[in-house]
């Protein structure tokens, strides 16, 4: 039966069916939706609720932890079998309740973090292949690219190739992938789909390498790269990213359970995950002296037939979209998974009820870093995070310290020539 999405890996072929006809008939049904999809991507009163615009704190290092497929009930319930994150963390950070995926399934949630593009009926079933998106030379309104496929042309760009452009740095650290820059091969069937005992990566948790503004030039080999990297760059600030965007593999994530290695998998892997982890970052020089780190889900539970256990709402104004009308296959959203934010710029143990996405997060991120926005976090009235977020005194050093900004460490040119990295990191973990 395929009511729950398989929790080891690739869908099943008799399910892969079932889900790419759900992907469909969705797309069917929501056509009456379609003269919208150019307009309404994103209202203006997205985020009434959330905190007012505000100028940035100095953040200059920034790490996102993403984990995979679970309902925010789930996760942050009394009871959960997360109590690290639901627990610990919450009361040594704030708790974004909140916060919302923004498609279904998994991929569509990645590429919109790092690029602010909108799913597309292959995204939307994880791109089974890795076939090249097609469609019009221009980008579309809200800067969409306009089609269908799965690896964008160059003219649609990350916020990878943002920082770059701008003398900053930026990592994305990959659990399991071993050779950087791993992807299917082009046009090919994507082979990371399901787990295997000694390699659970999988590239659809792993957004760089659906760009070719990143796979086609050498960014990608020296910046995509495996987990494994990631303790010795956290040792300095001018060998820590200022992004830094980190994937655990099917396992750590949350995504299988029971997995192929033995280990339980689901919330109880997860939190082992983040508890080997997160102490490591928030430990680290680039952390301490001006870092943010988010510990997020790509999305929540989705399932064509068992709509109890599902979640496809939004927020924040997100509406139907030039390539999928529904966003969500059976709604306009990725559902209610919640947020955990931890930076010397925030309160430990505070809350806010305000309502973000993964756009308004890449939106907060470009923010920090004096950036353009792209596609959906781009849409006029998307909110940042605002001062409900950054609510914290800050590391008293950061103020006269002449170590912080965009000119230090590997945040500059010239540290990036060293072979430095500033620090952002964000590390996610998902699920699809």
């Amino acid at each position: 039966m395929c009511g729950k999405r398989p929790q080891t890996g690739e869908l099943p072929a008799g399910c892969r069916a079932n889900y790419n006809g759900w992907v469909s008939f969705s797309f069917r049904a929501a056509l009456g939706l379609s003269a919208l999809a150019l307009g309404l991507s994103l209202s203006p009163a997205s985020s009434a609720a959330a905190g007012a615009a505000t100028t940035p704190p100095p953040i200059r290092h920034v790490f996102i932890i993403v984990l995979e497929n679970k309902n925010f009930a789930e996760t942050f319930a009394p009871n959960s079998p997360a109590p690290y994150l639901s627990k610990t963390l919450v009361s040594e950070g704030l708790f974004l309740r909140q916060y919302y995926g923004v498609a279904h399934l998994s991929l569509g949630n990645y590429i919109g973090m790092v690029s602010g593009q909108g799913p597309n009926s292959q995204t939307q079933a994880d791109c089974q292949g890795y076939f090249e998106f097609v469609g019009p030379p221009v980008l579309g309104p809200d800067g969409q690219a306009v089609g269908q496929g799965c690896v964008y042309p160059a003219m649609v760009k990350t916020v990878a190739d943002q920082l770059a452009e701008k003398g900053l740095t930026w990592r994305g650290y990959m659990e399991d992938m071993g050779t950087p820059c791993r992807h299917p091969n082009l046009n090919g069937q994507d082979t990371t789909q399901q787990a295997k005992a000694n390699d659970q990566y999988a590239a659809r948790h792993n957004p760089f390498v659906y760009f070719r503004s990143i796979i086609d030039t050498p960014a990608c080999a020296a910046n995509d790269v495996d987990l494994s990297g990631l303790t010795a760059d956290l040792a300095s600030v001018a060998t820590t990213a200022n992004y830094s965007f980190i994937t655990p593999d099917l396992c750590s994530d949350g995504h299988d359970g029971p997995c192929v290695d033995g280990r339980p998998g689901g919330l109880v892997s997860a939190d082992a995950f983040l508890k080997e982890w997160v102490p490591k970052i928030t430990s680290s020089p680039a952390f301490k002296q001006d870092g943010m780190l988010l510990v997020t889900f790509d999305e929540a539970e989705a399932s064509p037939n068992d709509p109890n256990n599902s979640d496809a709402s939004a927020c924040c104004g997100e509406g139907p979209g030039p390539n999928s009308p529904l966003p969500g296959i059976f709604g306009l959203g990725g559902g209610r998974v919640g947020t955990v934010v931890l930076s010397p710029w925030v309160t430990p143990g505070s809350v806010s009820a305000s309502t973000y996405n993964h756009y308004s997060m890449l939106r907060s991120v470009e923010d920090l870093f004096g950036l353009d926005h792209l596609g959906y976090a781009g849409t006029a009235g998307l909110m940042p995070f605002g001062a409900d977020v950054y609510n914290g005194p800050g590391p008293s050093a950061v103020a006269g310290s002449t170590g912080s900004g965009a000119g230090s460490g590997a945040g500059s040119a010239a540290g990036a020539a060293r072979g430095a990295l500033p620090a952002t990191m964000i590390v996610w973990r998902t699920r699809t």
